[in-house]
């Protein structure tokens, strides 16, 4: 949706597809980071944005070894427009930049329209034929099967992604070593709409996130990688208890969970070695599958489609899009991958400790006396997870001022 709402900005014809009807998905990423609320600025949507409804998280904290809270994250100190991460459903977020691309003329939007396969240069249709190109993609909609043209196909469809597998692009994955269920906890608005700071639980068997949202609370439990089957067969009633001991403040609200309404995230961490071939590009999970370690999947999508459209713009514009227009996408956007993965890499280091631990996990004596001292020191991992390795700015021709 980003790329091509900033390529419809420059001028390019610009056909998006959605397979669904809505945007209505829960549990997907729904974390909004400064550097993406600075673009949205850019865009002239900020003010849109702001009429969603959202919360703010200013800093991230955890129990140190003498029992007191110390903030391991403070987003106040980025020097940014926006220095908080905004929790906003994101079927609000693509709405909201699916109602800007219709103010474009050069925008289209077709919902209830999946990709069935793509379109190949050679009559035979196969990724495997030397020097065959995507020429578009086949779809499926409510008048039917349509093949659909193209100067470039960008797919963006996940971390499953079905365009990636069929064109034969390499890739490379890493071993993870948790899951995360995924639930809500109905809770009175006056419990949450105060929290400003994200508060990780570590004192129980398995991690436990909660997430401000409002009247309910999001949460995340970290589970040993494929322990789902084990855990759910020790029933509702263990589980209720761990989650009341993991936050008590809403232990009435963990007593209505059912296992039913637990969803399961399978963790994945890959990458393509090549994230193009000839007329086609992957961006986002499809490139780049992340952890939800720090949250940082859909800021680095939202960079991977500025990028595109600011590199491949004018080519596409002027009909000369080629291989090496699509592989310098790939060098600017590799450094900045390899990087969050090796981050989120060794945070899941930290995790299986925690999994491996006897008693609860505390931020050791001398880390906490020094982050209280030296205050600054909790404005790095705000950067890391907030603005990334290499933001991307708005070009300049799709800059807007904001809508009267």
């Amino acid at each position: 949706m980003i790329a091509g709402l900033l390529l419809a900005r420059g001028g390019v014809d610009v056909l998006v597809l959605e397979k669904h009807g809505d945007f209505l998905r829960d549990f997907r990423g729904d974390t909004i980071h400064p550097s993406t609320l600075t673009l949205l600025d850019d865009l002239g949507l900020m003010d849109e944005f702001e009429k969603i409804a959202h919360q703010k998280v200013e800093r991230v904290q955890l129990l140190a070894s003498d029992g007191e809270q110390v903030t391991v994250a403070d987003f106040g100190r980025l020097k940014q427009p926006h220095p908080y991460v905004a929790m906003a459903p994101q079927w609000d977020f693509l709405n909201l930049l699916a109602e800007a691309g219709r103010r474009e003329p050069h925008f289209e939007l077709r919902m209830n329209t999946a990709v069935s396969g793509l379109l190949w240069s050679d009559p035979q249709g196969s990724a495997d034929l030397p020097g065959a190109k995507v020429t578009g993609v086949k779809t499926l909609g409510p008048d039917g099967a349509e093949d659909i043209s193209a100067l470039l196909t960008i797919a963006a469809d996940g971390r499953d992604s079905a365009i990636r597998e069929e064109a034969r692009l390499p890739a490379v994955s890493f071993s993870v070593p948790l899951d995360v269920w995924w639930f809500r906890l109905d809770a009175p608005g006056a419990k949450t709409a105060s929290r400003a700071a994200l508060f990780p639980r570590v004192s129980t068997e398995h991690p436990v996130l909660p997430i401000p949202r409002g009247d309910y609370i999001q949460a995340a439990m970290l589970i040993p990688k494929s322990s789902d089957p084990a855990l759910r067969a020790r029933g509702e009633e263990t589980l209720r208890r761990e989650i009341a001991a993991a936050i008590p403040e809403d232990a009435e609200a963990a007593q209505r969970l059912a296992l039913a309404d637990v969803k399961l995230l399978d963790v994945k961490m890959q990458r393509l070695t090549r994230w193009w071939r000839s007329e086609l590009l992957c961006i986002g999970d499809a490139a780049h599958a992340m952890s939800p370690v720090g949250g940082v999947g859909v800021n680095v999508a939202v960079q991977d489609g500025v990028a595109a459209a600011r590199m491949l713009a004018r080519p596409l514009r002027d009909g000369t899009i080629n291989d090496r227009a699509a592989a310098a996408v790939q060098r600017r956007r590799m450094m900045p991958t390899r990087l969050t993965q090796a981050f989120q890499r060794g945070v899941h280091r930290g995790v299986v400790r925690v999994f491996t631990s006897t008693g609860p996990v505390r931020v050791p004596r001398v880390i906490a006396h020094t982050l209280r001292r030296v205050p600054a020191l909790s404005g790095v991992l705000p950067r890391i997870i907030g603005v990334g390795v290499r933001p991307e700015p708005a070009p300049a021709w799709a800059r807007r001022p904001p809508l009267d």
